[in-house]
């Protein structure tokens, strides 16, 4: 045998090796058989035997290939890199638990098992099953969200001790915390109709990296239903109405939806009525909400009624409408353009908490009115996401969004003639751009820019009860004043092992306030607030399995609020003899977090 034989025996046996790829464990132990293993489009495929061994010689050097097992995550790789690797790769075991794709911390999809934050996820079955009258109840329904309620048509949400603006609530990507978010309770979440709700994700700690100011104590992402497309040329139909009451309030709650989709487009209807009596208290409440007496005008004049039953919080209930309609465009597997409009409106409510509070002498009520008017909520959303090989990006998406918020406040004190109203408007801008980028072997790359513009407009007003003469009253915020935020951020995630995953973020954010403040009721040493702040954010965590049933988390953040209108130009008569008046030298505060977690799968619980 001649040695130019020889020598290519001996190449054709060590390629012949390197084609033989070996499927292991994550623990790197046991070998695992019945792996499939296929390209993109499933042309080529293989399968491991009972030694856990494929040959992927039908593969491209370059190829995208995926490993798949029933009881293993899903793996993505090539045939280059498994040779780099040694020609083995490692599958991690599932454990059911943790096995959810979750989209909060990154804006796409990501498997919540190599996400470092704590993160709890509330699907549609769920929400069905305890059947919420508010969103704000599904948050406290959840077990780990706790709600403060002032009155029922309330819902403060507060996480980790953090509550109202150092909180952030998204719907569909968007953000709704607005330039008026107050550090006293907002009822804003009871906008979002729980009917609508597909799945909720709360993220525990700060999530400013992606979604900027505010979100220093947590974020709570609400994603609505989506258009279901036909699987055929005929037109796909589906809906469903339901009618709940609750004996608690005397709850008459009317929901209805519908779904037309054809192959390319489908459109999702909702509408939901809500009418809540005035609530009742259980027995064993404590004696300071009982509502003893409540105040009735008879002729113009206050009087002083008892209440026959002190457990009916006289004056609590309110109705509420929201309406949704959602329009999906998908002319083929790269583009889609979804188009929502949501409204909600509720009637007036009461602020219980006011109502009942004694005069200095015990004898009667401080408050012959004191409620909240309409609180309304429009949005208006496009959102275009493009899949596919772009040049630095396996994912585009492209958000505009325009908000209008209206809330008031109007109060008037017993046997006093002058009813005192503020009511205040916001037009609320949201323009982003997200890229998702996992060409880079086992690391990924998100990142993207965010530029948002809100507009507030407030006014004030007395009106004579008896003569219903107006007068000009003090607004509670500088009237045209404006919040501005720019931001851009990236996020990567690096699987290091198939076991162990590392995620880390950086985002800089500036925010601009402008206010001018009108001295015709209070004579202020300054006339107008300009500031101009920015702040870098970051975070760095990991995700890790040292077995394939329990997990160990580390993560440290940084969170940040910049000043809002709320902050520097609120002018609020908290009690009497006392004003809260505006700042306009307020600087950012900021927050620091770390966290370790471990989370163990026994018998798949």
């Amino acid at each position: 045998m001649s040695k130019y034989l020889i020598i290519a025996l001996l190449l054709f046996s060590c390629f012949g090796n390197a084609q033989k790829i070996t499927v292991l464990d994550g623990d790197g132990k046991e070998q695992i058989s019945n792996v499939a293993v296929f390209n993109k489009d499933k042309s080529k495929i293989a399968l491991t035997d009972f030694d856990g061994v494929f040959n992927a010689s039908v593969f491209g050097y370059k190829e995208r290939i995926t490993l798949k097992h029933v009881g293993y995550q899903e793996f993505n790789t090539t045939k280059q890199q498994l040779q780099r690797q040694g020609n083995k790769v490692y599958l991690v075991m599932k454990a059911q638990e943790l096995d959810e794709v979750v989209m909060s911390v990154s804006k796409w999809e990501q498997q919540k098992r190599d996400i470092p934050n704590k993160i709890i996820s509330l699907d549609a079955r769920t929400i069905t099953f305890t059947t919420p009258q508010t969103s704000a109840d599904l948050l406290q329904n959840s077990g780990k969200v706790f709600v403060q309620k002032s009155q029922l048509g309330g819902g403060s949400p507060m996480i980790r001790g953090f509550a109202t603006n150092r909180l952030l609530l998204s719907v569909d990507g968007v953000r709704m915390n607005n330039a008026i978010f107050r550090g006293g309770n907002v009822q804003n979440v009871i906008s979002i109709d729980p009917y609508t709700i597909k799945n909720t994700e709360v993220i525990f700690g700060p999530g400013s990296v992606i979604y900027g100011s505010d979100a220093i104590g947590g974020v709570m992402n609400f994603y609505t239903n989506k258009p279901m497309l036909s699987e055929s040329d005929s037109l796909l139909v589906s809906g469903k109405a339901n009618y709940r009451f609750s004996s608690a309030n005397s709850e008459n709650t009317v929901h209805a939806d519908i779904n037309l989709g054809m192959r390319k487009w489908a459109s999702f209807t909702s509408l939901t009525y809500n009418n809540f009596q005035d609530l009742r208290m259980g027995s064993h409440g404590p004696d300071s909400y009982l509502r003893n007496n409540y105040v009735q005008t008879v002729n113009g004049v206050d009087e002083l009624v008892e209440n026959r039953n002190p457990k009916k919080q006289v004056t609590t209930g309110y109705d509420q409408i929201n309406m949704m309609q959602k329009f999906l465009f998908k002319p083929n597997s790269k583009w889609d353009l979804n188009l929502g409009a949501y409204y909600s409106e509720t009637s007036n409510y009461s602020r219980y908490d006011r109502l009942i509070r004694p005069t200095s002498d015990g004898l009667g009520l401080r408050s012959a009115e004191w409620y909240y008017g309409p609180q309304k909520w429009f949005m208006g959303n496009a959102q275009l996401l493009k899949k596919g090989n772009g040049k630095v990006y396996d994912g585009l998406k492209l958000g505009m969004a325009y908000q209008f918020f209206e809330e008031s406040r109007i109060n008037r004190d017993f046997q006093d003639e002058i009813r005192n109203t503020t009511k205040e408007q916001v037009d609320a801008y949201n323009f982003n751009v997200d890229f998702e980028n996992k060409k880079i072997g086992d690391f990924k790359l998100y990142y993207g820019s965010e530029y948002i513009y809100n507009k507030v407009r407030s006014n004030g007003f007395d009106i004579n009860v008896n003569t219903n003469e107006k007068t000009n009253a003090a607004s509670r915020y500088p009237d045209g004043s404006s919040w501005q935020s720019l931001a851009g951020y990236v996020n990567g995630e690096y699987k290091a092992k198939p076991n162990f995953t590392l995620m880390s973020g950086l985002r800089y954010n500036h925010v601009w306030v402008n206010a001018v403040f009108d001295d015709t009721f209070y004579d202020f040493p300054f006339e107008k607030a300009d500031l101009s702040t920015g702040a870098l954010t970051g975070s760095l965590g990991f995700s890790w399995f040292p077995r394939a049933n329990l997990q160990v988390t580390l993560n440290g953040s940084t969170g940040f609020r910049a000043p809002n209108i709320d902050d520097v130009g609120k002018i609020f008569d908290s009690e009497p003899g006392s004003v809260v008046v505006p700042n306009p030298d307020l600087e950012p505060e900021y927050a620091y977090n770390a966290e370790i977690g471990f989370q163990r799968n026994i018998n798949d619980k």
